[in-house]
């Protein structure tokens, strides 16, 4: 059976503004941040896309994401928090080295890039391995989402062009344990009203 996972990142954030690496640290949405989630709710409501259940990371910055899409009860989940970027988190961005990161970040008490693809995707898996679970939303974050994203690239049907944008969905087919990419939807909102 296939099943359906909505995977998007959460709205824009103070730190976001400020170009502060965020990780596990955490930062309240802005007006913004708020808006593209009412606008990502708005997506999902034009297509009549409901969810038998809804998971979040611990990260307040998604768990506020979520609630303004869905009134609906939650899980909140470790697996689906940022990338560590140990000592790096809330310095400026300006701080990170060149793509790709790599084990960069392993040396500053943080996470490898290995290790968040592994970590999103076993969270990611259990959640979909559940009973009941055909149609899924979960929200989690940019470099998260990006590298779920590259961990499961070679079955998508969809590809991203350019950087995830605050609040955009990932659509992904699951079935005999391979998630597929089948749509993205990455519009960049950057003023309200838009």
């Amino acid at each position: 059976m296939t099943k359906t996972l909505y995977l998007m990142r959460h709205g824009q954030t103070l730190f976001n503004v400020r170009r502060k690496i965020q990780g596990w640290c955490d930062a309240p949405l802005t007006q913004l941040g708020i808006y593209q989630a009412q606008k990502a709710g708005e997506w999902f409501k034009e297509r009549e896309i409901s969810f038998d259940c809804a998971y979040s990371s611990t990260s307040e910055r998604a768990c506020d994401t979520l609630e303004i899409i869905t009134d609906m009860d939650y899980s909140r989940k470790k697996g689906l928090k940022e990338w560590n970027f140990g000592t790096f988190e809330g310095e400026s961005e300006d701080l990170n080295p060149a793509l790709p990161y790599g084990e960069f970040f392993k040396a500053y008490n943080g996470e490898s890039e290995e290790e968040v693809r592994q970590r999103v995707s076993a969270c990611l898996k259990e959640i979909m391995e559940k009973d009941g679970h055909e149609s899924v939303l979960a929200v989690s974050h940019g470099a998260s989402c990006a590298q779920f994203y590259l961990e499961w690239e070679k079955y998508n049907q969809v590809n991203r062009d350019g950087r995830l944008q605050n609040c955009c969905i990932l659509k992904y087919e699951y079935k005999d344990g391979i998630f597929r990419l089948v749509e993205l939807w990455n519009e960049p909102i950057k003023e309200i009203g838009q």
